[in-house]
């Protein structure tokens, strides 16, 4: 049997109008349409749809089957209708996210925040665990946006700067660096450096100091939570280097000294990579930036 969505709409409509022209006129259709219509509807399933010369017209035991089907997949039609109309007005969508920069989550989530107000019909979500193979995630359609601070020339992608940070060395007020107005890679030599659980060439501390020094830390711990590291290094059992908005309270707090990475200071640039087709869309556009001016406020306050 061959059934069309028409005939699931011309159904109901008989059903609920109780008669074929008021249905006709519902449907806009002419009457004699819509019979030929039942007609050839009960010609394929072999059954009668309607008990004949029943006022108003009622449906039969097969038409009534026929009609919870009706009842049960127009309204999935009609939502996915909308949900189409969604995407292609950019209302709807969705922005699954993949980080590379284990810190991000301190900024990242104030800005889905305000993006979740602003765009209800968007499907938000992150995914950390591609955080290693997120670029490739992209391009296979498995994420929708990557946060990263290694931009890469991917065919079919796009990187979006979004803001510059400072790699920020931290201690506890007892280590011997805290007098130093700087520190540089040679002052990690004795030291034990707490880090975020990802590969070194990941690490800003390692990728702009201490591998192009040569230089080896004492010892590093791998720890997953920004909180922890920071207990950590309040007691003394190590120091880190952290981007700046990460440090923006603890900077005050008398257990702890802040120094610039150099004299001159580190600066590294963080990119949200989309890909190319869907740089364009609405809720791209506001989510990127959101991106660019939320982390600023972290590093102002």
């Amino acid at each position: 049997m061959h059934l069309e969505l028409r005939h699931l709409r011309s159904l109901k409509a008989i059903h609920d109008t109780g008669g074929l022209a008021r249905a006709a006129d519902t449907l806009n259709i002419t009457q004699s349409a819509l019979s030929h219509q039942v007609k050839g509807i009960e010609e394929q399933a072999g059954v009668e749809l309607f008990v004949r010369r029943s006022k108003p017209l009622k449906l039969s035991a097969a038409g009534l089957r026929m009609l919870r089907a009706a009842e049960r997949i127009l309204p999935e039609i009609e939502a996915l209708e909308e949900e189409f109309r969604g995407l292609r007005s950019g209302r709807a969508g969705r922005l699954h996210i993949a980080i590379e920069c284990h810190a991000c989550f301190d900024w990242l989530f104030p800005v889905l925040e305000q993006f979740r107000r602003a765009w209800p019909e968007v499907d938000v979500d992150i995914r950390p665990g591609l955080a290693f193979g997120a670029l490739p995630a992209l391009m296979r359609e498995e994420v929708d946006l990557v946060i990263s601070s290694d931009p890469e020339d991917l065919p079919g992608a796009v990187f979006h700067p979004l803001f510059d940070y400072s790699p920020t060395f931290i201690a506890s007020a007892q280590n011997p660096l805290a007098r130093k107005d700087f520190v540089v890679a040679e002052d990690f030599r004795d030291q034990t450096l707490i880090t975020y659980p990802v590969d070194r060439g990941r690490l800003d501390v390692f990728a702009q100091l201490l591998t192009p020094a040569k230089v080896e830390p004492r010892a590093v711990r791998q720890v997953e939570l920004t909180a922890v590291i920071l207990m950590l290094v309040a007691s003394n059992r190590g120091v880190a280097v952290l981007p700046d908005w990460v440090l923006r309270e603890a900077k005050y707090q008398p257990d702890y000294v802040t120094r610039k990475v150099t004299e001159a200071g580190l600066t590294k640039r963080l990119y949200a990579a989309t890909r190319l087709v869907d740089a364009s869309l609405p809720f791209m556009a506001h989510v990127l930036r959101l991106a660019r001016t939320e982390p600023v406020k972290l590093q102002r306050s």
